[in-house]
């Protein structure tokens, strides 16, 4: 099996409308691109009321894996984009990634890939 092991995941919560800007500034910073989830918050600050009827504030939730060269810079598009230093804007982590798979198209020409080994110490011979 393929894998990469020089990856992280950039993780930002965000208001509802504002994803679709971050990955463009995430991407023009370096990344390939970004998934975007939908979501709702549930903290101490999300509860609001109209006519007496809590409302959940919907939020995206946006997944950026890049090489861990690139983190630095991603995460600080990430932030400046989102306003994201600002109380109530969202929020933004970085998280390790031990290993990829699934993205040999766009890591070929770099050479990160590398054969994983299996448990035994030998080669995966499922390919």
């Amino acid at each position: 099996m393929l894998v990469v092991k020089n990856h992280k995941l950039i993780v930002a919560i965000v208001k509802r409308g504002w994803a679709e800007r971050i990955v463009q500034a995430a991407k023009a910073a370096g990344a390939r691109g970004g998934t975007i989830i939908c979501g709702r918050g549930t903290g101490i600050h999300e509860s609001k009321k109209l006519l007496g009827i809590n409302i959940e504030p919907e939020k995206e939730i946006i997944l950026i894996l890049v090489h861990k060269d690139k983190v630095k810079r991603v995460l600080k598009a990430v932030v400046e984009t989102g306003n994201l230093e600002k109380p109530g804007t969202g929020v933004g982590f970085v998280l390790d990634v031990e290993k990829v798979v699934g993205i040999v198209h766009l890591l070929e020409e770099t050479g990160e890939l590398e054969e994983d080994e299996d448990e035994d110490g030998g080669r995966d011979s499922s390919r």
